[in-house]
């Protein structure tokens, strides 16, 4: 296992400016400071800023909980990113999507039975990620049935998510131990 780059801070070690905005998350819904949000609390601002996006793609986006955590697993298997597969599987699961699909998308899989919204936010998610554009069939049938806040807030959740897969690859975010759930390597 790589060695933690910008693991956590003591208290007594922050500055001002990172005991605020660390204060901000453990009084918001996420209650602690965790995965993404330790390496970026050298930059508070940033971290204030990316922490109001996330709170909202996370928590009130136009598609919802179940939906935007099956684009979360999507974008955290591209980036083979194991803090964010960690944190939001077990999330994803309590949310309505199926184990047999996070399985799938575990393995870099389409998954089977999908619903139409599930199918759609799949599809745009994957297509975003590994090609990075999305074709216009998959912008039509996402279009068709979240309208454009919704694509704009799914675009912004692939967004959000890779950036903070890039955040934690670059800073080698070491997943919770035990973790709740791991992907395989590939």
């Amino acid at each position: 296992m790589a060695q933690d780059r910008l693991g956590p801070i003591a208290t007594w070690h922050m500055t001002p400016a990172q005991q605020a905005a660390a204060q901000a998350i453990i009084d918001g819904p996420r209650g602690a400071v965790y995965g993404p949000f330790v390496p970026l609390l050298r930059s508070p601002e940033l971290m204030g800023h990316a922490q109001r996006m996330g709170e909202y793609l996370r928590y009130r986006s136009a598609i919802g909980t179940k939906l935007s955590e099956l684009a979360i697993l999507v974008t955290a298997r591209q980036w083979d990113q194991q803090v964010e597969w960690a944190i939001h599987a077990p999330i994803a699961a309590q949310s309505g999507i199926s184990a047999a699909a996070i399985e799938a998308v575990a393995h870099g899989r389409r998954p089977d039975g999908m619903t139409d919204e599930e199918a759609a936010v799949h599809d745009f998610s994957l297509e975003l990620n590994r090609d990075k554009r999305v074709s216009d069939p998959s912008y039509a049938r996402a279009l068709a049935l979240f309208g454009e806040r919704g694509v704009v807030d799914l675009m912004a959740i692939n967004g959000y998510y890779t950036f903070l897969a890039m955040v934690m690859n670059a800073a080698q975010t070491a997943a919770p131990e035990p973790p709740a759930a791991s992907m395989p390597e590939r």
